[in-house]
């Protein structure tokens, strides 16, 4: 293909998946708006005037960066996933596979769809967060590079699930029982100062953690862990994955068998 071809190829790939979230907004942006709305008024109004401060800040604004990303995540992780089993279920995605188009425009018009609605919904999030506490951002450039790095990380964790997934009941296990319990150890609700020593050391085994904590010291300038050493981490974990996520597509994993 032309380089001419390529772009139009991946834009049209792109287009697709951003548009097919909108369309559907009530179903896609929505539930996640009102989600932390509650998460908000809950967790941050209710338990956090009884919890007082945490790392020199109020309670609420010390989780917000943490509930901006796990909405980032799961809306980045969950986009991709649900759109290509849909196209592996519909069989829409082996015209796709034989036309001329490379497998990494294949690939990137996938996780860059995924990355559109997890940075809109955290935009949408972070909207709401302002409702309930103001935000001083600390570092732009690296709150900015975090929570774009995290939205193509588990953009592509979603690829990967959605190659192997068989079903829907595939597609939902990862995030039930892996993403979710990742998310919620990974530091969005608390320092892991707070934990013991052999904990704290257990949860820097949680990529999630990396993150919270980058986007925190990004927004609030505080951290668990070295927030570059959390992007140096962020970027290994990004090329892996793609690596993954190219090598199954070409050998047609969960597609040609």
């Amino acid at each position: 293909m032309k380089n001419s071809e390529i772009w139009v190829a991946f834009f049209t790939i792109l287009t697709r998946e951003i548009r097919r979230f909108t369309r559907i907004w009530p179903q896609t942006l929505l539930p996640p708006a009102i989600t932390m709305t509650l998460y908000f008024a809950i967790f941050g109004n209710l338990i956090g005037s009884r919890i007082g401060q945490m790392g020199g800040f109020s309670y609420m604004e010390y989780i917000v960066p943490g509930l901006i990303m796990m909405s980032v995540i799961t809306n980045s992780y969950s986009n991709v996933s649900s759109s290509f089993f849909s196209a592996k279920f519909q069989h829409s995605i082996q015209e796709l596979l034989v036309s001329p188009t490379p497998n990494w425009v294949i690939l990137l018009g996938y996780v860059l769809g995924g990355v559109a609605r997890g940075l809109l919904v955290g935009l949408v999030v972070t909207i709401l967060s302002l409702f309930f506490t103001n935000l001083l951002v600390e570092n732009l450039l690296l709150t900015v590079l975090v929570v774009f790095l995290t939205a193509i990380m588990f953009s592509l964790g979603g690829f990967v699930n959605a190659l192997y997934a068989q079903s829907f009941d595939d597609v939902s296990i990862i995030p039930t029982f892996v993403l979710t319990p990742l998310t919620y150890l990974g530091g969005v609700f608390y320092s892991i100062d707070l934990l013991p020593d052999f904990w704290q050391s257990l949860s820097l085994l949680n990529p999630v953690l990396y993150m919270v904590n980058a986007f925190r010291f990004g927004i609030l300038g505080v951290s668990d862990i070295d927030a570059y050493w959390a992007l140096v981490m962020i970027s290994v974990f990004i090329l892996v994955l793609f690596s993954y996520s190219l090598h199954l597509l070409e050998k047609g994993k969960g597609i040609r068998n």
